[in-house]
C-alpha cells in the first residue's frame, strides 16, 4: 500500500536553499490539506516556531552587533480593514480545551524534522513561516465566531 504513495525526496544539507524551502512548503501544505487542521491549532504551532526562530536569530544578530530587520522580527501586518468590535465567544480556556494536542504535535514534528533534515538556514525557515503566520493571522482576524477558529486553514491554490 505504501508503494502507491509518492515519496518526496528530502534535500540534503548541500542542496540549494530553494529546494529546502520547497520541501518545507510541500510538507506543510500536504499535512494541512490531508488533516484539515483547524485555524486556531495551525496558528499556535506557527506562532511557536516563529517565536523560537526569531529568538535564535536575535541572539546571533546581537552577538555580531547587528539587528534583525522587522520583516523577520515582527509579524507581518494584517491585510484589509479591521472593525473595532470584538466578537463575543466562549472563554479562552474553553477554546484551548478543545485543541487536538496530538495533531498539533504532528505538525510540530513535521516542521522540526523538515528543518533539521534539510539544515535549512534559520533566516529562510523564519521567512517561510512568517508567510504562513501571515496567512493564518489574516484568517483569524476575519473570523466572526468560535466556529471559524476551528474551521480548516484555507490554503490558496497557488501555495
Amino acid at each position: 500500500m505504501s508503494e502507491d504513495l509518492p515519496r518526496i525526496p528530502i534535500p540534503g544539507p548541500e542542496a540549494e536553499t530553494t529546494e529546502k524551502m520547497v520541501f518545507l512548503q510541500e510538507q506543510i501544505v500536504n499535512f494541512l490539506r490531508q488533516y484539515s487542521m483547524p485555524l486556531l491549532e495551525v496558528s499556535l504551532v506557527f506562532s511557536k516556531y516563529t517565536r523560537q526562530l526569531t529568538d535564535a536569530l536575535e541572539v546571533q544578530a546581537r552577538a555580531q552587533g547587528e539587528s534583525l530587520p522587522s520583516i523577520l522580527s515582527e509579524p507581518w501586518p494584517i491585510l484589509g480593514e479591521q472593525d473595532g468590535e470584538t466578537a463575543q465567544g466562549p472563554p479562552l480556556e474553553t477554546l484551548l480545551g478543545n485543541l487536538d494536542d496530538d495533531r498539533m504535535d504532528i505538525l510540530d514534528t513535521i516542521l522540526r524534522s523538515a528543518m533539521n533534515a534539510t539544515e535549512i538556514p534559520l533566516v529562510d525557515a523564519l521567512m517561510q513561516l512568517r508567510q504562513w503566520e501571515h496567512l493564518a493571522r489574516n484568517q483569524l482576524a476575519s473570523a466572526k465566531g468560535a466556529g471559524q477558529l476551528f474551521s480548516p486553514l484555507e490554503i490558496p491554490d497557488d501555495w
